[in-house]
C-alpha cells in the first residue's frame, strides 16, 4: 500500500485497532451482508452543493417505491411532510408548494470524504454498485487491496473492510505540462450511511391539525442571513416539532394530535415582475449603487403598498396565492379536517389585516370554537330580543318572535302594523314601540351624525367622533375574499398600530371583531422598532403593559428575574427609608403633651402606624413590567375578549444595548421558541388540547 495511506485514519479509527464488525461492515469470516440504502438529495446553496439525507420515513418509503418493480412508470413519492415530491425515475426532488430549483435524489450506499468541508459525499449510484460487487467479492474470497477506477479517473483502494482509500489525484506542473498522478492525497471512503455519522433527520408526523400560511414583509430576504420566506418558515416548522415534542408530550402519546403544518406565502417576487423595477432602474442615481439597490427592492414596497395601483397587485397576490395553497393542499390531503390560521411578519401583517377588515362574514353559516366564540349574528339578534322583551315583562311572546325570526335589528324596523300582524296585544305593543323610541333617540343624542345610528345592532366602528371605520384610510382597493374563515390571525413585528394611526383611526371600537376571524395576536419583541401595539387603541384611559410571553423552558429570564428583584429591593429600601424618615419628623416636630400622655401615646401610635401604612400606598411602584396583573383587562373583541399585545422576553445579551440589537429584535420570530409555543398553545386550545404543564404567566 502507498506509503500515506496511513495517515488518513483519524484518531477513533487509530485506537481501535481491532473493532468488532460494524452494522454493514461484517466480519469476513461471518460472510457477506448486503449493504443498506439511504436516499439522499443534493441541496445547492451559494453554488455549494451538500447532500442531505431524507428521514428515515422517506427513505424506506422510496426504497419501497424502487424495490415495487414498476421501473417504467414514473412513480411519484411525497417526502417531507409532502411538501417535495421525489420522481422516482428521474431522480428529481421537486417542490409542490412554490417554486424551488429541482434537486438530484441519489440512491446512496458508498461515500467519500470530500476536501473543502470534511462532509461524506456519495457516489453515483452506478459506481456504487461497482464498488459493492468489488467489496462482496473480496470479503467472499478474503481477497482485499482490490485497485478500481472511478468514472473520473480516480483510484480506489479496498485495503480491508475498515480501510477503504479514494486518491484524489494532484496535477505536478512542469514545463512539459502538469500530469496526474497515482499518490494524490487520499481521502476516506465507507459503505453504509450508518458509518458516516449522517444526522438523518427525525421523521414528521402524518397526521396535519391545523394549517397556518405565512405572509413576509418588505423585501426578498426575511431574516439577518437574507434567506428567503421558504427558509425561515422551514425553521419556524422545525421549531414547532421540537416545541410539540416538549410541550405536547402526553397529546402526542395518545395520538390526539399530529403537527401543525406552516406554508410560506410570497408576494414580493410577482410585485417586483411588473417590471416597475425597470422603472426604477432607469431613474436611480447611478451613486451608491448597493444602498439604492437596497431601498428599492426593500424599504420602496412599503411605498408601492400605499400606492393603489401596486395595492391591489400585492393584495390580489397574497389572497389569490393563499386560496391556491389552500385549494392545492386539500387535495393532497384529502382527510383534512383542520382549521386554517394566517400570520404576518412585519408590512405582511398589515396586508393581512386589511384583508381581513374587508372580508363579507356569511351570519347563515353557524361557526363554533371553544374559548371566544360567538354565535352567529342571527342567533345572536334572536337571543337579544328575548332579554328586550324579558326586560319589558313580556316573555310570553318570545316564541312569537322566534317564530318569525326577529332579530334586534328587524325588531327595531317594526311598525305598530308589523306587530298587529304577528298577533301582539296592544298594551305590549305599545310598550314595544315606546322602548324602540327612547332607545333610538338615546342613541341618537350619544352619537350625532354616526351613519349606524338607525342600526342598533350594528358593532362597527361607525364614522362618530370618537370610533373612526378600521378601514379608514386604507388605499381604495378591490379586496378579495378568501376561500376560507381563519381561526387565528398572528402579527409578528407588526406596524397595524401606526399605520391605523396615521390613516385616521384614533380609537377601535371594544365591540369590533375581524369579520371572520375570531382570535387576534399582536406578537413582538420588545427592542423591535416597526412593532407597535394594538391594545392602547382600544383602551386608550388605561395604562398597562402588554402581557410577557413566558419563556418557553417555564420561567423568566435569569437576567430578567434578577432586574425585578432589584427593583423590588430598591423600592423596599426607598420606602422603608422614606417611612423612618417621617416618622422620627413627626416625633421631633410633636409637642409634649403631659395632661392627655395617655391619649398622646394612643395618637401617637396610631400616627406611627399610618406613617408607616402612608409609604405603602404612596410608595413609588415597580416598573409595570414588574406588575403582575390583579384584575382581567377587558380590551374588546378583536380577540374574543382575550388579551392582544404579547411582548418577548428579550436575552442577556440583548438587554445591554437596546439599539445593536434592533434589527435582530425585528427579524427574530423565525426561530424564537417562545413565539412558536404561543401559536401552537392557541391553536392547539381551541381543539381542547392543553400544554402538559401551563407555563407560569400564561393565560
Amino acid at each position: 500500500p502507498p506509503p500515506r495511506c496511513g495517515s488518513i485514519m483519524s484518531a477513533p479509527e487509530q485506537q481501535q485497532a481491532q473493532p468488532p464488525p460494524e452494522p454493514g461492515e461484517p466480519d469476513p469470516a461471518h460472510g457477506y451482508e448486503p449493504v443498506a440504502p439511504h436516499w439522499f438529495y443534493c441541496k445547492v446553496t451559494d453554488g455549494r452543493e451538500r447532500w442531505v439525507p431524507f428521514s428515515t420515513q422517506d427513505s424506506e418509503r422510496l426504497e419501497e417505491a424502487q424495490g415495487s418493480g414498476r421501473d417504467k412508470e414514473d412513480l411519484v413519492v411525497p417526502t417531507s411532510g409532502g411538501r417535495y415530491d421525489v420522481h422516482l425515475k428521474k431522480r428529481q426532488r421537486v417542490a409542490v408548494y412554490w417554486e424551488e430549483e429541482v434537486s438530484e435524489v441519489r440512491r446512496c450506499t458508498w461515500f467519500y470524504k470530500g476536501d473543502k468541508d470534511n462532509k461524506y459525499i456519495p457516489y453515483s449510484e452506478t459506481f456504487s454498485e461497482e464498488l459493492e460487487e468489488a467489496y462482496m467479492i473480496a470479503v467472499t474470497l478474503d481477497e482485499w487491496k482490490k485497485k478500481l477506477e472511478s468514472p473520473s479517473r480516480e483510484i480506489i483502494i479496498l485495503h480491508n473492510p475498515k480501510l477503504m482509500v479514494h486518491y484524489h489525484p494532484v496535477a505536478t506542473s512542469d514545463d512539459w505540462g502538469s500530469t496526474p498522478t497515482e499518490q494524490g492525497r487520499p481521502r476516506t471512503v465507507k459503505r453504509g450511511v450508518e458509518n458516516i455519522a449522517a444526522e438523518i433527520p427525525n421523521g414528521e408526523p402524518l397526521q396535519i391539525d391545523h394549517l397556518v400560511f405565512v405572509v413576509h414583509g418588505i423585501g426578498p430576504a426575511c431574516d439577518i442571513r437574507f434567506r428567503s420566506i421558504i427558509q425561515c418558515v422551514n425553521d419556524f416548522r422545525s421549531v414547532s416539532l421540537s416545541m410539540l415534542q416538549a410541550h405536547f408530550k402526553k397529546a402526542q402519546e395518545q395520538q390526539q394530535i399530529g403537527r401543525v403544518e406552516f406554508l410560506p406565502v410570497n408576494w414580493h417576487s410577482s410585485l417586483h415582475s411588473t417590471g416597475v423595477d425597470v422603472d426604477l432602474e432607469r431613474i436611480t442615481l447611478p451613486s451608491i449603487n448597493r444602498l439604492r439597490h437596497f431601498i428599492n427592492d426593500t424599504i420602496l414596497d412599503v411605498f408601492f403598498y400605499n400606492s393603489s395601483t401596486y395595492c391591489q397587485t400585492i393584495v390580489d397576490t397574497v389572497a389569490s396565492e393563499m386560496n391556491r395553497l389552500y385549494q392545492l393542499f386539500l387535495q393532497r390531503n384529502p382527510l383534512f379536517k383542520g382549521g386554517v390560521s394566517i400570520a404576518g411578519h412585519s408590512l405582511g401583517s398589515l396586508i393581512l389585516f386589511d384583508l381581513l377588515t374587508n372580508q363579507k362574514a356569511a351570519p347563515e353559516e353557524d361557526e363554533h370554537s371553544e374559548e371566544g366564540s360567538r354565535t352567529t349574528s342571527s342567533n345572536r339578534g334572536i337571543e337579544e330580543v328575548k332579554e328586550i322583551l324579558k326586560k319589558l315583562q313580556l316573555s310570553e311572546y318570545c316564541d312569537v318572535f322566534e317564530k318569525e325570526k326577529m332579530d334586534r335589528q328587524a325588531l327595531f324596523l317594526c311598525t305598530e302594523k308589523n306587530l298587529k300582524e304577528m298577533g301582539i296585544p296592544l298594551g305590549p305593543r305599545m310598550k314595544i314601540l315606546h322602548y324602540i323610541s327612547s332607545t333610538m333617540e338615546m342613541q341618537h343624542r350619544a352619537e350625532p351624525g354616526s351613519p349606524s345610528q338607525h342600526n342598533p345592532d350594528s358593532t362597527d366602528d361607525g364614522g362618530n367622533c370618537q370610533y373612526r371605520d378600521v378601514g379608514l384610510g386604507q388605499v381604495s382597493a378591490n379586496y378579495p375574499q378568501l376561500n376560507y374563515k381563519p381561526t387565528i390571525f398572528f402579527a409578528f413585528g407588526s406596524p397595524i398600530g401606526m399605520f391605523l394611526t396615521v390613516r385616521g383611526v384614533k380609537r377601535i371600537n371594544p365591540n369590533y371583531s375581524l369579520p371572520t376571524c375570531k382570535g387576534f395576536f399582536n406578537i413582538f419583541h420588545p427592542f423591535d422598532p416597526v412593532a407597535y401595539r394594538i391594545e392602547p387603541m382600544i383602551v386608550p384611559d388605561l395604562e398597562f403593559e402588554p402581557m410577557l410571553l413566558p419563556h418557553h423552558k417555564g420561567r423568566k429570564r435569569m437576567h430578567l428575574e434578577l432586574k425585578e428583584g432589584l427593583t423590588r429591593m430598591s423600592v423596599d429600601l426607598k420606602n422603608n427609608l422614606l417611612g423612618s424618615l417621617r416618622v422620627a419628623w413627626q416625633s421631633f416636630t410633636r409637642a409634649p403633651l403631659p395632661a392627655v400622655e395617655g391619649a398622646s401615646t394612643e395618637a401617637e401610635g396610631e400616627a406611627e402606624a399610618g406613617a408607616e401604612k402612608q409609604p405603602e400606598t404612596k410608595a413609588e411602584e415597580p416598573p409595570a413590567a414588574v406588575k403582575e396583573e390583579a384584575s382581567p383587562i377587558n380590551v374588546g373583541r378583536l380577540n374574543g375578549g382575550n388579551r392582544i399585545d404579547y411582548v418577548l422576553q428579550e436575552k442577556p445579551i440583548e438587554s445591554f444595548n437596546e439599539y445593536l440589537f434592533a434589527l435582530q429584535g425585528h427579524l427574530c420570530y423565525w426561530e424564537s421558541e417562545d413565539t412558536v409555543l404561543l401559536v401552537l398553545k392557541e391553536i392547539y386550545q381551541t381543539q381542547g388540547i392543553t400544554l402538559d404543564q401551563p407555563l407560569p404567566g400564561s393565560q
